[in-house]
């Protein structure tokens, strides 16, 4: 049995006498408790966690309160603090509790405590606070704020001006907070304390990154700051002893390149920064983590940057860590994002990834318990499927990589959704048509459900995958997908103006197949070519017209039927418009893909030996069209130049051209 000493001990521990003894009055019984708990809490997550929901923070920034101004406080107030920091820390139900218990405002009072260590622990526990999102944002258009900002970082204690630094970081988010704190002389401030100790050094590296991003103005300024001198010590940085500060000053030197590249053009420079990333990937912990991030965000949209981190084994260093058994999620997602970006744009980059035999892990890894590790395979496998030698090859369309994918569209997350609709609007363009397999996979299924989604991207991605799935597809195929599709909710994707164009690219698609496919168009009355015809004459959006007057030209491929219901339409006067004809209108407008499309409208109208040809020729000139294809003899689009001889070439050997 327990002897009664170690009974007792073991009962002071529990939460609720704990609790009950930070209520106390005794001065001494209340720090007693307040090192227990701390000493509970810290890098404990779970014990966070239990005391939050006990109510126990209201209660520690309650001695804090309390203990301001008692002479004997100074203990209290510096564990107080150091328990409210860590309560913040990495978790959000932390930071919450404590700026709902009103803990903010007596940290900063506080911070002119004439005790060291009491302002020490004070900054560190602010700016836990202020690495957590919900941490109020400091609105530096206030002039106390701002005087508040400039006092912190003119401190002499490190930890107080690295509290002004985080404060930059996490407040300094809009282009006129960047150019307020630059015009209040902040970059020059952050500048001097880069020359302070390690902690400092790093906290103002990520404070000039916020205040440099996408702001061209602030970074000319910086710049220019001492002759240059300013930016000369940032690349130095980029060399430190200290991991963490090497990839921070990278982090800033490329938030600079891609608002301002022409501060960086030397190619030294970019190769120092690709191998110095390259190296760092190998650092435990946080700073590996953040890497693959830094790597990502350096090449992206930048194929000379590319083809650099290529020659340099950059993709060869990336796989090689994805196959590494124990990678923590955010590591995970970093590789696969920066494989993603390698293999955007080069070609070679894509042949290199299927060499190095990591399809199956990253195809794995969309099976990931992390939606962000999925979101980003989804993207790696977009990039690397945009290789046509690849997709014709049929490399994509197989059980392995379409199940986990249609999987993915049943996600409760949107963005994850979208992701693998991306993927998948590539693969099932598939040149080898294996499209059964996505058929047979349930896919099509998926993509017509989500094309009726109330979300507008969801719907608008999956009717881009449609359309892509039709793509040169078999007519047993199309049928398949028509009939999951229905009229009705073809007809209303055609009429709903955020996916109508891609909806008419679907139909344009469809009708690829000559005089079968046609026949789809025409069930219920046609009231799918009515739908064309209507957004044809009415839509404002060229690319819906551009679309929609192509998807008809494919149906005056079809029979006498086909034809004159297309004559209907094309002929009809625009409603609220002048009271010429739509194909006049493209014939006489700047856009040659709008005068091209109508033009081949106007010759699989008049292809030879048809009953109703000559009959509709004569329509045609009655209309004005005759008259108007002549004037395009010379026009400055080759295409249409050469379809007009086409065009009236067929209405001349019918005898109707005059």
């Amino acid at each position: 049995m327990p002897s009664t000493a170690a009974a007792a001990a073991a009962a002071s521990s529990q939460p609720d006498d704990l609790i009950r003894r930070l209520r106390s009055s005794d001065g001494a019984v209340k720090l007693k408790a307040l090192r227990e708990l701390k000493n509970q809490i810290i890098g404990n997550r779970t014990k966070k966690l239990s005391y939050i929901k006990l109510g126990t923070v209201p209660d520690v920034v309650g001695v804090l309160a309390s203990s301001v101004g008692i002479d004997s406080g100074s203990a209290l107030i510096v564990e107080s603090a150091a328990i409210i920091g860590s309560f913040a820390c990495g978790v959000d139900a932390g930071a919450k509790a404590v700026l709902e218990a009103g803990a903010f405002p007596h940290l900063f009072r506080i911070l002119s405590n004439p005790n060291e260590k009491v302002v020490d622990t004070t900054a560190r526990s602010l700016r836990m606070i202020f690495q957590s999102r919900l941490a109020p944002k400091y609105d530096f258009s206030k002039n106390e704020n701002r005087d508040c900002l400039i006092s912190l970082l003119n401190s002499d204690n490190e930890n107080v001006t690295g509290l002004g630094a985080s404060i930059i970081t996490h407040s300094c988010k809009t282009v006129t907070d960047q150019k307020i704190l630059s015009g209040a002389g902040v970059l020059r401030m952050l500048i001097t304390l880069l020359n302070g100790s390690l902690y400092q050094r790093e906290a103002c590296l990520e404070a000039l990154t916020a205040m440099l991003s996408s702001n061209s103005e602030v970074i000319s300024n910086f710049v220019d700051l001492d002759n240059g001198r300013a930016l000369s010590s940032l690349i130095n940085l980029i060399e430190d002893k200290s991991p963490r500060t090497r990839l921070l000053a990278s982090t800033c030197l490329i938030v600079i390149g891609r608002t301002c590249s022409s501060y960086l053009q030397g190619i030294e420079l970019k190769n120092k920064l690709i191998l110095i990333l390259i190296e760092l990937l190998e650092e435990p912990d946080r700073v590996g983590d953040e890497v693959p991030f830094a790597v990502a965000n350096l090449i992206a949209d930048r194929e000379d940057l590319q083809r650099l981190a290529f020659e340099a084994n950059t993709l060869d260093k990336l796989c090689d860590f994805l196959q590494r058994e124990t990678l923590r999620p955010k590591r995970f997602e970093g590789l696969l994002l920066a494989i993603a970006e390698l293999c955007s744009r080069l070609e070679s980059c894509r042949s290199k990834f299927f060499s190095l035999k990591v399809l199956n892990l990253v195809t794995d890894s969309l099976k990931h318990d992390s939606a962000d590790v999925q979101t980003a395979a989804c993207i790696c496998l977009r990039n690397v499927t945009r290789s046509v030698k690849k997709l014709s090859a049929g490399h994509f369309m197989n059980e392995m990589v379409v199940d986990p994918l249609i999987q993915l569209l049943q996600d409760s997350s949107t963005s994850v959704q979208v992701a693998a609709l991306s993927v998948i609007s590539n693969i099932v363009v598939d040149f080898a048509n294996r499209k059964s397999i996505f058929l047979r996979c349930g896919g099509v299924k998926e993509l017509v459900r989500l094309s009726q989604s109330m979300d507008p991207t969801l719907r608008l991605n999956a009717v881009l995958a449609l359309k892509n799935f039709v793509f040169l597809a078999d007519n047993s195929s199309k049928e398949c997908v028509l009939a999951e599709l229905t009229v009705s909710t073809l007809v209303s994707l055609i009429c709903e103006p955020k996916v109508q164009e891609q909806a008419l690219a679907f139909v344009r698609n469809i009708l690829e197949s000559g005089i079968n496919s046609v026949e789809h168009v025409f069930t219920e009355d046609g009231i799918i070519v009515n739908a064309i015809g209507k957004q044809v004459r009415n839509a404002l959006d060229l690319n819906v017209c551009i679309e929609g007057i192509y998807a008809l030209g494919n149906v005056a491929t079809g029979n006498e039927l086909h034809k004159e219901a297309v004559m209907s339409q094309i002929l009809e006067p625009q409603v609220n418009g002048p009271s010429q004809s739509v194909l006049i209108k493209f014939l006489q407008g700047n856009n040659s893909q709008l005068r091209v499309g109508a033009i081949w409208c106007i010759i699989n109208l008049t292809y030879p030996d048809g009953p109703g040809t000559s009959s509709r020729i004569a329509k045609l000139r009655d209309a004005g069209v005759i008259c108007q294809l002549k004037k395009l003899a010379d026009d400055p689009c080759l295409d249409a130049k050469f379809r007009v001889k086409t065009a009236l070439l067929q209405c001349v050997n019918n005898s109707c051209a005059k």
